[in-house]
């Protein structure tokens, strides 16, 4: 190992070790990163299908975030995700959880909001901002509606705490729907200090730790990032981007979004240790 690459394992391993935000993804071979869902099911299962027989044995997975919003089958695209993960961790060698690793995207941090509006500052505001992003089809995919939570607001805080109280109950009547919402890791990071995985950018003036919203809003970070690189990481990769451009490599960064969801293909890309594209799958 190099003493850049010893360098960076200095930098990061050591404050985020034992830091649940993130994943530290082990000894690894090669990487399958997959791009955003949007509860495109059909897609999602037929990717599934053809890595089942692509993947190879010690090989990781890194689900790039928004499962949730946009999409019409948003509570059957969880209960995939957690069919293929069992499949999974059924053979050996997988021993270690993140071995699997599902990131927080831009629909999940919204849901994650939405089931916390009591504590927002202005309710009706941040609950039509959520609306307007995707955020409806989740909600309605798990029961609920936005005209019950507008008629919470009007009746003040402890009506929408009901409310919210409502939806966790709803999560928690699927079966591991609510573990898999708590499990999501804000970033994923290689033990070497190589490859970083993110959902959809990042500041790069930041480190890891400081990031906040970047992971979920700062694409532009994530562009420039492609220029100047970050933290010493040899590859960057993310798996939403706006305009929805599929596989698009330059020398540091790496996007997948193909716009699965709203008509466009679910990538799935495998990257070797050093962060170069060995196997791709688009559904």
């Amino acid at each position: 190992m190099s003493d850049a690459a010893q360098n960076v394992i200095q930098t990061i391993s050591l404050p985020y070790g034992t830091d649940k935000r993130f994943a530290i993804l082990r000894r690894c071979r090669r990487i399958w990163t997959i791009a955003s869902i949007h509860g495109d099911v059909e897609r999602l299962n037929a990717l599934h299908e053809t890595l089942t027989n692509r993947y190879e044995a010690g090989d990781r997975f890194v689900y790039l975030g928004n499962y949730y919003g946009y999409g019409p089958a948003i509570l059957e695209t969880v209960d995939e995700l957690l069919r293929f993960r069992r499949i999974v961790l059924a053979q050996p060698p997988y021993t270690h959880l993140d071995d699997i690793v599902y990131l927080r995207g831009r629909q999940e941090e919204m849901w994650r909001k939405m089931l916390q509006l009591q504590f927002s500052g202005d309710c009706q505001e941040i609950l039509d901002w959520m609306l307007e992003r995707g955020a409806d089809a989740t909600l309605a995919a798990y029961g609920g509606r936005a005209s019950d939570a507008r008629s919470a607001i009007m009746e003040g805080l402890l009506a929408v705490s009901r409310w919210t109280g409502q939806l966790r109950q709803a999560i928690r009547g699927h079966s591991g729907h609510n573990e898999f919402m708590t499990g999501f890791r804000r970033a994923a990071y290689t033990d070497d200090g190589a490859l970083l995985f993110v959902s959809g950018g990042l500041d790069p003036s930041k480190d890891l730790n400081e990031q906040e919203d970047g992971f979920w809003w700062n694409s532009q970070g994530f562009t420039e990032a492609a220029e100047s690189g970050y933290r010493g990481f040899t590859r960057l990769v993310r798996g939403y981007d706006a305009a929805r451009e599929g596989i698009v490599e330059h020398e540091v960064t790496l996007s997948i979004d193909g716009g699965a969801g709203f008509g466009g293909p679910l990538n799935a890309v495998c990257l070797d240790a050093a962060g170069a594209i060995v196997d791709q799958i688009s559904a």
